[in-house]
């Protein structure tokens, strides 16, 4: 099978690249392009994750698409919910059509002397490979490992007599009715398996090393409903999602000026949910300051009514080791079991993995540094979509695909086949990509960019601010570097990349 070409190669058919695809057709229509997606369906995160409750943890007026309105009553809402809007927008906008299924993207090199990215491909079922060409390499995998969860390796976890899984690898097999189930952990995960398990569950145990801010949240938004029944949808979907963004962005605001202030009303909330016999200083107040770490909302308290009602209860301690029966506390308590769920976090993986060449030289994303967000010092003609870590991910993602659209329209009006962002500053100061100090994220700081102290290689994560720098700034900002490589005739030579040290 020959080299397939495409002016634009999508990894990743998720929210991300769902969307990246409905751009490219409503700004740059006169461009092909293919999204290549390693599974063997649609959807990334949505069809991934099967565990009870699985829902997600920001207002569907924020994570839903900016084109699209969402129109259901729950603003937080489950995966099966979230999957079929996916679904309805690619079928409805034909987007669709451009997927390739089980084409799991191995390397991406880059040739200057053809301006073109040569993209190979693996099928997972088969074993076969394909190959494509592209003038522009478009990440849209998200940000997680989808093979496999992180989980510590626990002492005698192999002496346990029941069954242990990682949400990731939930599985329809997996009974829990009237068993002693442990869970382990304390994020968006954890607080939503808890309350949805203990429906059916004899007991469910949260587990944790320490606590997490927990909100509660109403699970419909009744303003963005009355506005729906008396305006145009577009228009309701409009203000709610502006509406949701300010207070997202007030809220963040105030975490950071007034910590103590937003924690103790937070820690105000929790105590009128569980009353005030329940120890609300182990169990729900963090050694950290709000927004450190992301905040887990729980949509009507559910965490919290299925705790008053003795379905569920919480731990927090240290565990010394799994045993036959469940799990010993360093406390010398021992929780007994019968399902023990490891909810202890995701691996990371920059850029899906890819292999990444330019010019024979092996790219280490981490050696780079951050241009805008979403592209990356010395490397042309590629982006990629990371949403935000405090507000919704499809905030960032749908700039994200306009500025790309932006770039791609600019370069065919000039005539420039290549655009890379290069750090021309010297007096440009370094800071680490993402400052949460969420476990996750400090395992994976090796492997991502970094970050500069200005713009345009600060990340912000701000939507205003980069509402205006991606819709509105200037592409030639002098920091991107615009260029027509000589055409050549030649197909491009994929070389062996350099092996540089990690």
């Amino acid at each position: 099978m020959g080299t397939e070409h495409f002016d634009v190669v999508i990894v990743g058919a998720g929210i991300s690249g769902i969307g990246a695809g409905y751009h490219l057709q409503a700004n740059c229509p006169d461009r092909s392009y293919v999204i290549l997606e390693g599974r063997e369906n649609m959807g990334g995160t949505w069809d991934l994750f099967r565990y009870p409750g699985i829902r997600s943890d920001s207002d569907m007026y924020t994570l839903g698409y900016s084109f699209r309105p969402w129109k259901e009553a729950k603003a937080i809402a489950d995966g099966p919910n979230i999957l079929k809007y996916l679904k309805d927008t690619a079928a409805d906008y034909g987007i669709d059509k451009h997927i390739r299924y089980s084409h799991m993207v191995k390397s991406a090199a880059w040739s200057s002397e053809h301006a073109l990215w040569t993209v190979k491909t693996e099928r997972g079922d088969t074993g076969e490979t394909a190959e494509f060409t592209c003038n522009f390499f478009f990440v849209c995998s998200g940000y997680y490992d989808y093979d496999e969860g992180y989980t510590p390796d626990f002492p005698g976890a192999e002496d346990f007599k029941g069954r242990i899984v990682h949400p990731q690898k939930w599985t329809d097999d997996i009974d829990f009715k009237d068993k002693k189930v442990v869970v382990i952990g304390s994020g968006a995960t954890a607080v939503t398996l808890v309350p949805e398990m203990a429906e059916d569950a004899a007991h469910v145990t949260m587990l944790q090393r320490s606590p997490t801010y927990v909100v509660a949240r109403p699970a419909e938004d009744k303003i963005a409903n009355w506005l729906r029944r008396n305006l145009p949808v577009k228009t309701a979907y409009g203000l709610t999602r502006w509406k949701n963004v300010l207070l997202g962005m007030y809220f963040f605001r105030m975490c950071r000026k007034a910590p103590e202030k937003v924690k103790s009303l937070l820690l105000k909330g929790v105590r009128a949910e569980l009353g005030p016999d329940f120890d609300v200083k182990t169990h729900f107040t963090p050694s950290y300051n709000p927004w450190d770490q992301r905040l887990c909302l729980v949509p009507n308290g559910d965490l919290f009514a299925s705790i008053r009602e003795g379905k569920a209860s919480v731990e927090t301690d240290h565990i010394e080791r799994f045993t036959e029966k469940g799990i010993l506390l360093k406390s010398g308590k021992e929780l007994e079991a019968d399902l023990i769920v490891t909810a202890t976090g995701l691996k990371l993986k920059m850029l899906g993995g890819v292999d990444l060449s330019v010019d024979g030289t092996q790219v280490h994303p981490s050696e780079t540094m951050s241009y805008k967000g979403m592209m990356y010092s010395d490397v042309p003609n590629l982006a990629s979509c990371f949403g935000y870590t405090n507000a919704s991910w499809t905030l960032k993602c749908d700039l994200t695909c306009e500025y790309v659209c932006r770039l791609l329209n600019e370069m065919k009006k000039s005539g420039n086949r290549q655009c890379t962002p290069r750090v021309t500053d010297p007096n440009l100061g370094e800071e680490p990509w993402l400052d949460l100090s969420s476990g996750y994220i400090q395992r994976a700081q090796h492997l991502f960019p970094r970050q500069g102290d200005r713009k345009p290689w600060k990340l912000y994560q701000n939507y205003a601010k980069d509402m205006m720098m991606l819709r509105f700034g200037k592409l030639d900002d002098g920091a991107m570097a615009f260029s027509n490589p000589a055409p050549s005739n030649a197909r491009p030579q994929v070389e062996e990349p350099e092996r540089l040290a990690s």
